[in-house]
């Protein structure tokens, strides 16, 4: 403490310090190995405090709170799945390994264009979603891995509209003033409704939301939570009912489709590919499915009308669903999936 005065006079920080600039103040040699070996820690503390207290990751948190919502548009373009192949001989060659629920998610995404065509990206994601919740609660309670009533048997969600998607009634709730399209793309929207809606035969399909975007309950969530979602709860909520989110249906659609002969060969073999190969692999796998259903609706939409079409989707993903063993033991368990069959459905020219 004594030589305090002097670093002070000798303007001597820490860092300086520890650059060894102290000899000339302390004459004792190990006196003076002893204050730059301390200087030299309490450096190196303070660097790493402030390497804390500037990483990015925080910054990145940070500012992640600070940042806008998305709007409307900006939402429906987040969502983006992979573009549909649009080569039919690329698809027909092509088998993937997959398990039902995700077929089934992906059956009714692509139905939903041609049967409810007003309902953004986000609805139809929400909708199919609630789709694959609904049959797969039907499935377990068959199989005794589930008991009691479902909450809409219990009244849950009563009151809210109902919509039926590859029969199946789902309970949604609208979304009013969600306005997701520009003018210009509002209008295209519409003619190509009413282009639909005159090739389809008059009065024969039940009535639609209109142009109101919709989002599928969760009723079995809503249930849980003893009525409206409480503050704090991990279930997303739009005025505190449940809702099942399109972001979580897009994910699974992408993780939820392999090539059946590279998912083999990788199982044998064991080999390591890069996580960005496995995703590209993925999405390039979802993109030929999506394909093949494109091809399979449009060759129906414009001799069936929309409830019709509804009605056959789910005999089509019987057709051709992954053969998995009977009963429990097959439960979630995969198979492959000919796009060929898929293909194979389409009302002949």
């Amino acid at each position: 403490m004594a030589k305090v005065k002097e670093l002070q006079n000798a303007s001597l920080t820490t860092q300086v310090i520890a650059r060894d600039r102290i000899k000339d103040i302390f004459l004792d040699e190990k006196l003076a190995k002893q204050i730059v070996s301390a200087a030299k820690r309490n450096t190196k503390k303070r660097t790493s405090e402030d390497d804390v207290t500037e990483s990015p990751s925080k910054k990145k948190k940070f500012g992640s709170l600070m940042e806008e919502p998305l709007t409307p548009a900006e939402l429906e373009e987040s969502l983006a799945l992979p573009a549909a192949s649009v080569i039919e001989n690329e698809i027909s060659s092509t088998v993937l390994h997959t398990n039902r629920a995700p077929l089934v998610l992906a059956f009714a995404v692509v139905l939903l264009k041609y049967t409810m065509p007003e309902q953004p990206l986000s609805s139809r994601l929400s909708l199919a979603q609630a789709v694959v919740s609904v049959n797969s609660r039907s499935k377990a309670v068959n199989l005794g891995l589930g008991s009691g009533k479902s909450a809409e048997d219990e009244g849950w969600g009563q009151g809210q509209s109902i919509v039926k998607i590859m029969g199946r009634e789902i309970k949604v709730l609208r979304r009013w003033g969600y306005e997701w399209q520009s003018e210009v793309v509002k209008t295209e929207a519409a003619q190509e409704v009413v282009k639909y809606e005159d090739a389809a035969e008059p009065d024969t399909h039940p009535p639609h939301e209109g142009d109101v975007p919709l989002w599928g309950l969760d009723l079995e969530a809503l249930k849980k939570s003893n009525g409206p979602s409480a503050p704090g709860t991990q279930v997303s909520s739009v005025g505190g009912l449940p809702i099942y989110t399109a972001q979580s249906a897009r994910a699974y659609l992408l993780k939820s489709f392999d090539h059946a002969s590279s998912s083999k060969a990788e199982s044998a073999t064991q080999k390591k590919t890069t996580n960005a190969t496995k995703i590209a692999e993925k999405e390039q796998a979802l993109g030929m499915l999506l394909g093949a259903l494109e091809l399979l609706y449009l060759s129906w939409a414009d001799v069936l009308d929309k409830a019709e079409l509804d009605r056959r989707a789910w005999s089509w993903y019987v057709r051709v669903r992954p053969d998995v063993a009977n009963g429990v033991a097959g439960w979630g368990g995969k198979g492959d999936v000919k796009l060929a069959d898929v293909l194979g459905l389409r009302r002949s020219p």
